[in-house]
């Protein structure tokens, strides 16, 4: 089994350094790798960021990162990128990365993603040019994780996983009112995880939505906002080879 730890929304500030430390130290016992689904400061800023580095450093599993709305905020996303990235963060962005875990080739591609709702409810690139780019960026989101995924199955990856901070699904959302739904995912992700083919998604950002989740073509869907988890990560464990469905991915919680 491949055990995956993963959290999104921590929020943390200057009054929040070592809140998750001891908890962080746990993971090599219980998990293989560390996925955080964006939304790791409140405002975006450097000083939050190097917050959130402490908190993951040295932890002696993989980190791997995509950033959040709030992470843009302070209109700094390179320099927060940077400072996690250099505490030994992997941050994707329309990219992949590759882990060796105990002999199975593991990959995460991952985007922050961003709205527009989903099918039959949702923005499109029709009207004005400030409609046209919201769709596009997502869609331009959506295509770089596609390509990711691709990428991941051409380098032999036995274990798929897609990380953003958006939602690809409804699902994990109910809880939050209808009318927020356009700003807290789109369809568009789905369409690119089902297409390119994905062991599990990952994803933050609805804070009163529900865990679990499935897209349409099958893949299970798993929305780890701390506010919805109410633990400091989840853990999912997931088997190579299994096929997508029942009996492909266990949870255990921490």
């Amino acid at each position: 089994m491949i055990r995956i730890a993963a959290v999104g929304d921590i929020h943390m500030g200057p009054d929040s350094k070592g809140v998750l430390r001891p908890a962080f130290e746990t993971l090599p016992d219980c998990a293989d790798l560390l996925l955080l689904a964006g939304d790791l400061t409140r405002h975006g800023t450097p000083e939050e960021m190097r917050v959130v580095a402490e908190e993951v450093a040295d932890l002696r599993v993989p980190v791997i990162a995509v950033l959040g709305n709030h992470d843009h905020q302070d209109e700094r996303p390179e320099e927060v990128t940077a400072v996690l990235r250099d505490a030994g963060v992997t941050v994707l962005e329309g990219e992949g990365t590759v882990l060796e875990v105990n002999g199975t080739r593991v990959g995460v591609a991952g985007t922050k993603g961003f709205g527009g709702g989903f099918a039959g409810r949702s923005g499109g690139e029709f009207g004005e040019p400030i409609m046209k780019e919201f769709i596009r960026y997502t869609r331009r989101c959506a295509d770089g994780l596609r390509a990711s995924l691709e990428e991941l199955d051409r380098r032999g990856c036995a274990v798929r996983i897609a990380l953003t901070h958006f939602s690809p699904v409804p699902d994990t959302l109910a809880g939050e009112p209808l009318e927020i739904y356009p700003f807290l995912g789109s369809y568009l992700l789905a369409e690119a995880v089902d297409a390119a083919g994905a062991d599990l998604a990952v994803h933050g950002h609805a804070h009163a939505g529900t865990e679990h989740g499935i897209t349409s073509g099958g893949v299970r869907v798993r929305n780890v906002a701390q506010p919805v988890i109410r633990r400091a990560f989840a853990v999912y464990h997931l088997e190579p080879g299994a096929e997508r469905g029942a009996g492909a991915l266990a949870e255990a919680s921490r």
